[in-house]
């Protein structure tokens, strides 16, 4: 995953940056054959874990956002949550 992956949006109400992504941005390929709805639960679940939440917003359907100054980190820990690196 990339920085390139996330979508920049308005801040938050306290000034901090964020940042959204698809679902299937924290799908892994396991999860190809569950129901749509299932694979966005495990993916929100999956973010939830390091910080992500619901985005709520018709602009970007199945959005995950994450508030967020390193987005970089950010991309570092969904490939570790994902099993992407090994570290």
């Amino acid at each position: 995953m990339t920085p390139d992956s996330f979508k920049r949006i308005a801040n938050d109400t306290n000034g901090n940056p964020r940042y959204v992504c698809h679902y299937t941005h924290l799908s892994r390929p396991i999860d190809q054959d569950a129901p749509v709805t299932q694979r966005y639960e495990l993916a929100l679940r999956r973010a939830r874990s390091i910080g992500g939440r619901k985005f709520h917003n018709k602009q970007y359907g199945g959005g995950i956002v994450f508030q967020t100054y390193s987005l970089q980190d950010t991309c570092k820990q969904i490939e570790k949550l994902l099993g992407v690196l090994n570290a």
